[in-house]
């Protein structure tokens, strides 16, 4: 058997539409990798054939994030994980590949007073939806998916049951994802304000919904993020590339920052492990570091 032919074996078992194990945007990704990547590269060798070394070395030839050659790497191995299952082959070779998913440089997260200056400079949705992803650190997926009748503003809570991705609207990333949010009196304020605006204020309405498809779709993040977010600030003179993940970035480092304990970041973060809350979303910021010397000194210069 060849990878060509694995691969074949492997999208139709494993990434249908009727296959409920995946996400629609998980089986859309594997696809995207397998066809940009994989099987180009591999596609006439047969299984066999695959070596270790020669996967690593050619992994780390890619002008890509590593983050990216870390989902090609696990893919390969999901794959051969696949053909050992169906008992096509015996072992997997990709298991021993290393391949390091450390970012390369730190993403970039803004300042309190840049959160402040953006939502200054933006109109009344935009700046509703950044303040959202700013406070309470939503997963793009999950902050266009939200609906009315998800926010309780007696208790202050939000429930977060639901992401949408290209389009297709299915469950949250994990089932930590699913844990309740909490509602700030000034978040649950703009999101009022911005509910009596909104033509669309009904509990299953969506928060965010589309004029355009008259209620019946979410906003697309990426559009509203392009015309309206980047453009306001560049204006203000933020020189940070933007995405609505920045601010989910900025959410964890800014909890560390003052104090929070690591589970209560966890929770807030909706993390399945803490190992991600600490190694890939929070960055020690520079108060943080002038205070933390300060500490140590005050120990050792003590009299």
């Amino acid at each position: 058997m060849t990878i060509a032919e694995l691969c074949e074996h492997f999208q139709h078992r494993e990434l249908s539409q009727s296959d409920a194990f995946r996400s629609h945007s998980t089986r859309r990704n594997y696809i995207f990798y397998l066809n940009k990547w994989i099987i180009p590269r591999w596609k006439d060798y047969e299984l066999a054939d695959v070596r270790t070394v020669e996967v690593e070395a050619w992994l780390r030839s890619l002008l890509l994030a590593r983050s990216t050659c870390a989902k090609i790497r696990n893919l390969m191995s999901v794959v051969f994980n696949h053909a050992c299952r169906y008992e096509f082959f015996d072992r997997n070779p990709i298991s021993l590949v290393r391949q390091s998913a450390k970012r390369r440089k730190a993403p970039n997260v803004l300042t309190p007073v840049e959160i402040k200056s953006l939502l200054d400079s933006l109109a009344l949705r935009e700046r509703t939806l950044v303040l959202l992803a700013a406070s309470t650190g939503l997963r793009q997926s999950e902050l266009f998916a939200l609906k009315w009748g998800d926010i309780d503003f007696a208790q202050g809570t939000m429930n977060v049951t639901r992401a949408i991705a290209y389009g297709v609207v299915g469950k949250c990333k994990t089932e930590a994802s699913q844990k309740p949010v909490p509602v700030h009196p000034i978040l649950a304020d703009a999101l009022t304000f911005w509910k009596q605006a909104c033509s669309f204020g009904k509990p299953e309405d969506w928060v965010f919904a589309s004029r355009q498809h008259r209620g019946r779709k979410p906003l697309w993040g990426q559009a509203i993020l392009r015309k309206h977010v980047i453009p306001a600030a560049e204006r203000i003179g933020i020189q940070k590339r933007i995405g609505w993940h920045t601010f989910r970035h900025s959410y964890s480092t800014l909890l560390r920052s003052v104090g929070v304990e690591f589970k209560v970041m966890q929770e807030l973060m909706r993390h399945s492990s803490l190992r991600s809350t600490l190694n890939i979303y929070t960055q020690a910021v520079t108060p943080a570091k002038h205070e933390a010397q300060a500490a140590v000194l005050s120990l050792v210069f003590r009299s």
